[in-house]
């Protein structure tokens, strides 16, 4: 069987995330969409779809990373032009590739980094509305960075997620910044992997900090379950950025 990689860009304001599984279970996701062609395509009925991290509801890729395995003798461009002629128009494929029979998108990614991205103008255009999270507020970017240190290297992270299993909830994190101009602020985590709702939770009480509606205190207290974390951030300004391997 050929191992194939795919590099995916995608909108996610009307998906319910990359896939959605248990008693919430939607057919209306980013990989669902991907598998319907690629069955299409190979006249296979199971495809087996692995992706390097799992985004959720409303949350956009630039570069996505998944693999499959199939059959056909179908060329790489031909897969690609194939996938971007029936594929939904908010769902791109990148790149085809075709990879050693071991490689798997999520086991072997090294990095994955995340982007939020906030306006900070007057006036949010109409244009970005949907992409970009509009700030009312200018955030404090020093107090943000000074809290983003705290966070930066392995720690237990489930306070600041979703997860209900009791897998390990260590993850590491490799750097943070926050930077921009005067029209947009960006905040950039890249970590080994990410738990379920992490990136948002973070992004979210950084936000509150940089706001003046908590301290960078606070921190500690919510790795120690003494504080909650802030509510998660607005899913429309965050990417997926890159995945490394």
């Amino acid at each position: 069987m050929r191992n194939i990689k795919l590099t995916i860009e995608y909108d996610g304001s009307r998906y319910q995330g990359w896939t959605r599984l248990g008693k919430d279970e939607s057919n209306n996701t980013i990989s669902n969409k991907i598998i319907e062609v690629l069955k299409k395509m190979t006249d296979e009925y199971t495809i087996e779809l692995n992706c390097g991290c799992r985004t959720e509801v409303g949350v956009h890729a630039y570069a996505q990373i998944a693999n499959f395995k199939i059959d056909s003798e179908m060329d790489v461009q031909d897969i690609k032009h194939y996938l971007n002629r029936y594929l939904p128009m908010d769902i791109a494929i990148i790149d085809v590739e075709e990879m050693p029979e071991r490689f798997h998108a999520q086991l072997n990614a090294t990095s994955k980094t995340y982007v939020y991205r906030m306006t900070i103008d007057d006036v949010p255009s109409v244009f970005d509305r949907k992409y970009i999270y509009h700030c009312y507020k200018i955030p404090d970017k020093k107090l943000m960075q000074q809290a983003a240190m705290l966070l930066i290297g392995k720690h237990d992270f489930k306070n600041f997620s979703s997860a209900k299993k009791s897998k390990s909830t260590v993850r590491e994190i490799y750097e943070i910044e926050v930077y921009g101009d005067t029209e947009e602020m960006q905040i950039l985590i890249r970590a080994d992997d990410f738990l379920h709702n992490m990136a948002r939770l973070l992004i979210g009480t950084l936000l509150d900090i940089g706001l003046g509606n908590r301290m960078k205190e606070d921190i500690e207290d919510i790795f120690a379950g003494i504080q909650n974390p802030s509510a998660p951030c607005d899913p429309k300004g965050l990417y997926l950025q890159e995945i490394t391997y």
